[in-house]
C-alpha cells in the first residue's frame, strides 16, 4: 500500500461511484425524515471560496445525520437563475441571458461535484426554466385569487443604470446594490405588489414558542430581532389636529399621547404635504413644491440618513393642539416617511432631543410639561407597522412573466391555470431603456382574452427573483411533478426544514418572504406548518489572507479550483470548517490549509500501519462523545480539533482495528473521499462508509477521571485544584479549594458571602 495519499486519484473515483450507486438519494417512503438545506445558489458563473464555505459545513452535517440513521434530504445546489445580474452580464457579453445562464449552470454543476457533496442529484431546481417558473406563476395567481395582489403606481426606488425598480433591501447607502456608484432616485412607477402587510402581525417573532407550539429557539436572536425591527410594529393612538380654515384634520399616530400638551408643531412627510398644497399661502407654494420635489427624489435611505440635519419647510398653515387649544405651525420634513404611522408626526421638543434640534433650527417654542397618562384613554388605540407591501414586478426581461392579460372589454384578466406557463419569448430587445423589454415582442404581447376571446395584450413586467426563491424548498421535495408544484402529502411528510443554512444578509429579504409564502400556503390548505424551517444557521465570511474582504483589486481572492487541485477537496472542506466558528468571519491562511494537508497525510500513514491490540476504549469514547456533540451544536472547528487529538493519541500509543474503524467514521463527514478509501481498501469494510452507522459512545466510559478546577476569589484566579471526579462531593471540592495553600492566604480575615460552583471547572469565593 502506498503511504502517500493521492487525492488526485481517490477523489474522482469515489465521486463517480457515489453518483453511480445513488447512495445519497432521499427515500420519499422511508420514515424518520430529515430535511436540511442550504440557500439557493445564484448562477453567477463560477464557485468562489465563499460558496465552498457556505456548503462545506452543511454537507458535514447532512452526512453526520445520515450516518445517525436519518433519512436525509439534502438537495443539490439548485440555481436561482433569473435576475438582473445575469441579464446585465449577458448584455455586456453580447449573448442571450438564457444561453449565458445555462452555460454558467453547467460550469457550476461540475465545480459542485469536485467538492464531493452528498447531494441528491435528482432533485435539482433551476428557477429560469419553464418547468419551475410555471409554478412561480401559479403561486402569483393563487395570491391574486386570494386578493393579496394588486397593481399601483407608487413612488419607487429606481436605478438609472439598471433602469428598473429596486426593493428597499437592494438600496445600499443610497445607491444600487449592483452599481455602488449609482445613486438611486425616486420615481412613480406602475408595479405589482403583494399585501405582505396583511401578514405583518403573524410574521413577528413572539418569543420562545408560538401559539401552535412552534419553537422559535432554533432561529438566531439577531435574525429574529432584525425581522421584527423591519416589520416595525408600534402601538399607540390616533390624534386629530384640526387645521384652520379646512374641514379635514391632520391625523397623527403617536406612541406618547401623554406628552400631547407639549406638542408645539407638526411635521408632515413630503407625500402627505402634497395633499395640502392648496392650503398653503400663494407666496410659499412654488418654494414648497420645489422642497417636496427634491425630497421625493431622494431614496428612503438618504432621507433617514440625513436625520442629523433635519431639513424642513414651514408650510404657512396652522393646526390646533386638541389638548391645549393652541395653534401650532405645520412643517414638511424630508426625514418623515409616508409609510411610518400616518406620515405626520407631532413634535414635543421639551421631551425629545430630535424634536428639540428641529425646534432650535427653526426658532420654535419648547414647552416642558408633566406627562398626563389619562390622555391614553381619550384617543382611539391604533397599531402601525413599518413594513411595506412587497413590490414583486420589474421592468426587465430576465424573469418569470407576470401571468396577467389586459382586455379592453373585460379589463384585467388572470391567465387561466391550464395555460401556464406563460413562456419568456426570445425575440426581445432586452437592452435597458426604462420600458419593459417584453413590450418589444409582438408575438408575446398580442393574445386573446381568456374570458371573451377578443383581442388582448399580455402584461410585460416580469417577477422579481425573490418570488422565485420564496418557495423553491417545496419544489425540491417533488421536482418532477408536472401536474402540481408539489404533492401535498409528500411535502407535508418532509416539511418543515429541520436545519436551514444561509447568509445573515437575508434577514429582511429572502427568509422573510419565505416565511410569508409558507404562511399563505398554510392558510390555503397546502401546508400543515406555517413556518418553513425549524432552525436557521447563518454562516460567516471567508476573508483574504490579509484579513480584508476578498476582492480582485486587493489581489486576495482565493480560487477554490486551484486549491482543490493542489491539496484535494477533503483538505479544503476540512480547513474551511476548522478556520473558526461557522457563523464568524475568518481569514484564509496559506499555512492553515497546508497544515491540514499534512494532517491528512499523517492520518493516511496511521491508517496503513498494522493495528496493535491496545485498549483505547476510554479515549475512543471520549473522542466520539466530543465530535458527536460538537457537530450537533454546529461547532465544526472544535469537532475537528477532537479528531486531531484522538489521531495524535493513536499515533503515540498505538491503535486497534476498532480505533481505526472509529477514526474513519469520525472523519467521514469532513473528508468523505479519504474515509471511503480507507474504509473499503485499507480496513476491508463493505461499501459505503457513508451508509454505515455513526459510532455510539458510553457516557460512563467517556467521563474524565480527573478535572482541573480553577479557584477564584471575587473573579480573580488564585490557584487550581486537581480533583477526582468519581469520588468528591461538591462540599468536599469547596473545602479543598478553601484550604488550598495558595488560596487560603487571600481568604484570611475575609467573610465569604457566596460560593459559585461550576462542577469540574470553577470554585469562585465571593467576599464583597
Amino acid at each position: 500500500m502506498e503511504f502517500k495519499y493521492t487525492h488526485e486519484i481517490v477523489e474522482g473515483k469515489w465521486q463517480k461511484e457515489w453518483k453511480k450507486k445513488g447512495i445519497y438519494k432521499a427515500d420519499n417512503k422511508k420514515g424518520k425524515k430529515f430535511y436540511t438545506l442550504v440557500e439557493l445558489t445564484y448562477s453567477s458563473g463560477d464557485l468562489h471560496i465563499g460558496h465552498w464555505f457556505a456548503w462545506s459545513a452543511p454537507d458535514v452535517y447532512a452526512r453526520f445525520k445520515r450516518m445517525q440513521g436519518e433519512n436525509v434530504l439534502f438537495p443539490v445546489g439548485g440555481f436561482d437563475s433569473f435576475g438582473l445580474p445575469a441579464e446585465n452580464a449577458a448584455i455586456k457579453r453580447g449573448v442571450h441571458p438564457a444561453d449565458w445562464t445555462e452555460r454558467n449552470i453547467e460550469v457550476m454543476r461540475k465545480q459542485f461535484a469536485t467538492m464531493g457533496p452528498s447531494f441528491d442529484w435528482d432533485r435539482e431546481v433551476i428557477t429560469s426554466r419553464p418547468n419551475y417558473y410555471k409554478w412561480t406563476q401559479w403561486l402569483f395567481l393563487k395570491l391574486y385569487d386570494a386578493g393579496l395582489v394588486y397593481k399601483d403606481k407608487v413612488n419607487s426606488n429606481w436605478c438609472p443604470k439598471c433602469k428598473t425598480v429596486l426593493a428597499n433591501e437592494h438600496v445600499e447607502n443610497g445607491c444600487c446594490w449592483r452599481h455602488p456608484d449609482t445613486k438611486v432616485v425616486q420615481k412613480k412607477v406602475e408595479q405589482w405588489l403583494v399585501k405582505i402587510t396583511d401578514y405583518a402581525e403573524r410574521l413577528i417573532w413572539k418569543g420562545p414558542a408560538s401559539a401552535k407550539g412552534f419553537s422559535e429557539a432554533g432561529w438566531p436572536k439577531a435574525h429574529k430581532e432584525g425581522q421584527n425591527n423591519w416589520i416595525g410594529k408600534s402601538e399607540g393612538v390616533l390624534v386629530q389636529f384640526p387645521i384652520s380654515g379646512f374641514q379635514f384634520p391632520i391625523e397623527v399616530f403617536t406612541t406618547r399621547p401623554d406628552t400631547l400638551p407639549g406638542a408645539t408643531f407638526l411635521v408632515l412627510s413630503p407625500e402627505y404635504a402634497q395633499s395640502l398644497i392648496k392650503l398653503v399661502p400663494q407666496n410659499l407654494e412654488k418654494r414648497l413644491s420645489k422642497y417636496i420635489e427634491d425630497s421625493l427624489n431622494k431614496s428612503e435611505q438618504d432621507r433617514k440618513r440625513e436625520q442629523k440635519t433635519k431639513t424642513g419647510f414651514d408650510m404657512g398653515i396652522l393646526a390646533t393642539n386638541p389638548v391645549t387649544g393652541e395653534q401650532i405651525p405645520v412643517f414638511v420634513g424630508d426625514y418623515v416617511l409616508s409609510g411610518v404611522g400616518t406620515g405626520a408626526i407631532m413634535a414635543v421638543p421639551g421631551h425629545d432631543e430630535r424634536d428639540l434640534a428641529f425646534a432650535k433650527e427653526h426658532g420654535l417654542a419648547v414647552k416642558k410639561i408633566k406627562p398626563d397618562k389619562a390622555l391614553w384613554q381619550k384617543y382611539p388605540k391604533s397599531v402601525t407597522y413599518r413594513l411595506r407591501d412587497w413590490s414583486v414586478s420589474r421592468h426587465r426581461y430576465w424573469g418569470a412573466p407576470v401571468p396577467i392579460i389586459y382586455c379592453s372589454d373585460c379589463g384585467t384578466v388572470p391567465v387561466p391555470y391550464e395555460e401556464l406557463p406563460v413562456k419568456l419569448p426570445r425575440d426581445v430587445d432586452y437592452n435597458p431603456t426604462g420600458k419593459a423589454p417584453l413590450a418589444t415582442s409582438k408575438s408575446f404581447v398580442a393574445t386573446k382574452c381568456p374570458k371573451c376571446g377578443g383581442k388582448a395584450e399580455r402584461e410585460t413586467q416580469t417577477m422579481d427573483t425573490y418570488v422565485d426563491s420564496s418557495w423553491y424548498f417545496l419544489r425540491y421535495i417533488d421536482p418532477k411533478n408536472s401536474k402540481a408544484p408539489f404533492d401535498k402529502k409528500l411535502v407535508n411528510d418532509w416539511m418543515p426544514i429541520k436545519v436551514y443554512f444561509g447568509g445573515s444578509e437575508h434577514v429582511h429579504g429572502h427568509t422573510l418572504y419565505a416565511r410569508f409564502i409558507t404562511k399563505f400556503l398554510h392558510d390555503q390548505g397546502y401546508l400543515k406548518s406555517d413556518e418553513f424551517a425549524l432552525k436557521r444557521v447563518n454562516h460567516g465570511v471567508v476573508l483574504g489572507s490579509d484579513g480584508a474582504k476578498m476582492s480582485k483589486s486587493r489581489g486576495n481572492v482565493v480560487n477554490p479550483d486551484i486549491e482543490v487541485k493542489k491539496y484535494g477537496a477533503d483538505t479544503v472542506r476540512t480547513y474551511l470548517c476548522f478556520m473558526g466558528p461557522h457563523e464568524n468571519a475568518a481569514p484564509w491562511a496559506r499555512e492553515g490549509v497546508e497544515g491540514m494537508h499534512r494532517f491528512y497525510q499523517r492520518l493516511w500513514r496511521l491508517f496503513n500501519q498494522k493495528p496493535v491490540g491496545v485498549d483505547t476504549g476510554k479515549m475512543r469514547n471520549q473522542a466520539v462523545q466530543r465530535v458527536t456533540k460538537d457537530i450537533e451544536s454546529m461547532r465544526f472547528n472544535t469537532a475537528i480539533a477532537s479528531v486531531m487529538e484522538y489521531a495524535n493519541h493513536l499515533k503515540a500509543n498505538g491503535s486497534s482495528k476498532a480505533d481505526l474503524i472509529t477514526l474513519a467514521k469520525l472523519i467521514a463527514p469532513f473528508a468523505p473521499h479519504m474515509a471511503e478509501e480507507v474504509w473499503v481498501n485499507v480496513l476491508g469494510q463493505k461499501f459505503s462508509i457513508h451508509q454505515s452507522q455513526w459510532p455510539k459512545f458510553d457516557a460512563n466510559l467517556a467521563k474524565e477521571e480527573h478535572s482541573v478546577v480553577i479557584i477564584q476569589i471575587d473573579g480573580k484566579t488564585r490557584g487550581q485544584l486537581i480533583i477526582d471526579n468519581l469520588q468528591l462531593t461538591k462540599e468536599e471540592v469547596i473545602k479543598k479549594a478553601r484550604n488550598n495553600e495558595k488560596v487560603s492566604k487571600w481568604l484570611k480575615d475575609k467573610k465569604i458571602k457566596k460560593v459559585i460552583f461550576v462542577p469540574g471547572k470553577i470554585v469562585n469565593f465571593v467576599t464583597h
